[in-house]
């Protein structure tokens, strides 16, 4: 009978140490996974090239003076990403200044005609796939507006005509982020402001158009 209470005392006392012994152990903490879901602001610089068309009544009805056009770029962007997965949805609107410019100097005459985009923006839809939970490949698309100031230049005087014309644009970009709340980007796009036109006289008309490349970097803070 005493062996079998020391039995007993011995297996309720092996239980009460197991017990306090799993008591002590304490589960490691989670780690947590960094997610693209929230707003956002940022900068962004970076440089443009394209071409500036301009459509003048000279030799028959219409003749076309294209010129290369290229300049910098530097602005604010603000949205909001929403990440479904492993996938990542959102909006963006941006405000750029800018120095593009495109200009003809006429070979025979002392006569120079150039257009200049001042400032545009857009409003984008994004939509992209992590390559890690931390790098975000993505494409981009929407509107474009923007306002530019076309002039031409004689040993007479000179005029200016400017002008806001809406338009479109596509891109993709890669960006990656440093910490929770920053990330740095690279965003290439195709930006077309159409046709517009910038003056208008006795039935002639004055047309300009205005597209261009733009490489941008950027960094964007994450509320």
């Amino acid at each position: 009978m005493f062996s079998k209470r020391i039995a007993v005392l011995a297996a309720f006392s092996t239980i009460l140490s197991t017990g306090a012994f799993a008591a002590d152990v304490v589960s490691p903490e989670a780690i947590p996974v960094f997610s693209w879901t929230g707003a956002y602001v940022g900068l962004n610089v970076g440089v443009g090239a394209g071409k500036v068309t301009h459509e003048l009544p000279i030799f028959g009805p219409v003749s076309s003076i294209g010129s290369s056009s290229n300049g910098f770029i530097g602005g604010v962007q603000v949205g909001y990403n929403y990440q479904i997965d492993q996938f990542v949805v959102g909006a963006e609107a941006d405000f750029q200044g800018s120095s593009l410019k495109g200009e003809t100097d006429f070979i025979f005459q002392p006569v120079k005609l150039g257009t200049k985009l001042d400032w545009y923006g857009t409003v984008r839809a994004r939509a992209g796939v992590l390559a890690t939970d931390r790098l975000l490949v993505y494409a981009t698309g929407g509107l474009a507006y923007g306002h530019t100031k076309t002039y031409i230049e004689t040993p007479g005087g000179s005029a200016s005509f400017s002008k806001s014309k809406a338009g479109w644009t596509v891109g993709a970009g890669v960006e990656y982020a440093v910490t929770d709340h920053v990330s740095l980007r690279t965003e290439y796009a195709y930006t077309d402001l159409g046709k517009a036109r910038v003056f208008e006289q006795g039935g002639l008309g004055f047309d300009r158009k205005v597209n261009f490349h733009s490489v941008k970097f950027g960094i964007n803070y994450k509320f």
